[in-house]
């Protein structure tokens, strides 16, 4: 098995709103799952992305809660929680409704902003051993709070002898890892699973820049059946543009040092700023 690449210390940094989090602020919210949330990796006090991150909060506030906090509110309250901390550090953003769940709010209550940081990570070494799983998240294209389910295909996986499990669709499709997303290298063009799934920003980040960089590009449906014509695979997300994977269930994947590496300049390439 190994390492996961997560920190395991302490939260340096818990913020609400922009201030230092109580425990009457954070009470209510040890019992509530109806949130959605982004995670960066901060470098240098800059994150890559930015814009994806701002963008994917702002579309996920609208689907759960009918409303969005503005871009500037939530660069203010990302940069509160960077101010005293390290310069390197991992950030996680989560929005939330007072409201809490299983109530229907008020059309006018304000979502706010939980923001928590704690050591940088850089995910695991790999490679990486996934153990296919039936299961389709609900909501894919919100990154949202109270998924039991990732933990449990995640240990399941794990009782197996696996790194980590990968999701089948009901139609027999890859779509994504329980916190990752997948890609794959055909032997000329980078190929992303067709499926219903959360688009990482770090996949975002990923997408641009092979564009930029000229490297061609193919959306399909991906199966286990179809893994032994592919040369290559990885896994990514807010740690790492990539982490290689040698076998998905008992189909073995060769390796492919030079399109983890592609992944990983394509990702260097993409700028990092300021909130």
């Amino acid at each position: 098995m190994t390492s996961s690449g997560n920190p395991s210390d302490a939260p340096s940094v818990v913020q609400r709103d922009g201030r230092a989090a109580t425990v009457a602020d954070l009470a209510p919210l040890a019992f509530a799952g109806y949130a959605h949330f982004t995670a960066m990796q901060v470098r240098g006090g800059r994150v890559r992305g930015l814009d994806l991150h701002l963008d994917r909060l702002r579309s996920a506030s609208k689907e759960l809660f009918g409303r969005a906090l503005p871009d500037d509110r939530m660069r203010s309250c990302l940069r509160a929680a960077l101010e005293d901390g390290p310069a390197d550090l991992s950030l996680t953003a989560t929005v939330y409704s007072p409201a809490g769940e299983f109530t229907v709010a008020d059309p006018d209550a304000e979502p706010e902003v939980l923001v928590r940081t704690g050591p940088p990570a850089s995910g695991p070494r790999g490679p990486l051993a996934l153990a296919p799983a039936e299961h389709e998240r609900f909501f894919p294209a919100v990154k949202h709070v109270g998924e039991p389910a990732k933990t449990h295909f995640l240990r399941r996986a794990a009782d197996r002898g696996f790194d980590d499990a990968v999701f089948v669709d009901r139609r027999g499709r890859l779509s994504e890892g329980t916190i990752w997303n997948l890609a794959f290298w055909d032997g000329s063009a980078v190929v992303w699973p067709a499926a219903e799934m959360l688009t990482g920003t770090t996949m975002g980040i990923v997408r641009r820049q092979l564009d930029r960089l000229g490297v061609p590009q193919r959306v399909r449906e991906i199966t286990t059946a179809g893994l032994p014509g592919l040369s290559g695979a990885v896994v990514m997300n807010s740690w790492t543009p990539g982490v290689a994977v040698h076998r998905i269930g008992p189909v073995s994947l060769p390796p492919a040092p030079a399109f983890v590496d592609l992944l990983h300049r394509a990702y260097a390439a993409e700028p990092l700023t300021s909130p």
